[in-house]
């Protein structure tokens, strides 16, 4: 594993433990030429899996999307990295575990939404402003009512079992 920060291809693990579930190991190094210490994550390799776009045209799944457009949306938000990571790996288990070969984009946006919404309130609506691509202010007033219905039996059930 190369250091980022000297570029030396030799580096020590000292430590191993799962992550995500147990689908990663997750190994931190120790470079063996500056001592620099950094962390890298092991994971199955995986059959490819295509997304079928709204337009017809197929591209590679990646993580990396669907992490760079949470990111974006949960910008100055209470969302940890952590959290992010544990959404995307749940949301990367459930697609290769329900499609073999292929996978509607749509089934990818509507499990990145399900996962923001019990994240983040305001995460969600900025990831679902661009993603549904609203066309006027009264889709906007639908999306806040469902998220407001949401959060409100959320914190319902939470008190109810408080009780």
């Amino acid at each position: 594993m190369r250091c980022p920060k000297c570029g030396y291809t030799k580096s020590s693990v000292i430590d191993s433990r799962q992550a995500e579930e147990g689908t990663t190991i997750r190994r931190r190094r120790e470079c063996d030429n500056c001592q620099n210490r950094f962390t890298t994550f092991e994971r199955i390799e995986e059959l490819p899996l295509l997304v079928v776009k709204k337009d017809g045209t197929r591209e590679q799944f990646s993580r990396d999307k669907i992490q760079h457009g949470i990111i974006q949306s949960a910008q100055k938000r209470p969302v940890s990295s952590d959290d992010i990571e544990k959404s995307i790996s749940r949301i990367e288990q459930k697609v290769r575990s329900e499609y073999e070969n292929e996978v509607p984009s749509t089934v990818i946006g509507n499990l990145v939404m399900d996962e923001l919404a019990d994240l983040d309130e305001i995460t969600y609506v900025r990831f679902a402003s661009v993603y549904k691509s609203f066309k006027d202010v009264d889709e906007i007033e639908e999306l806040l009512q469902q998220i407001t219905k949401r959060v409100r039996s959320k914190k319902k059930s939470s008190v109810d079992e408080t009780d």
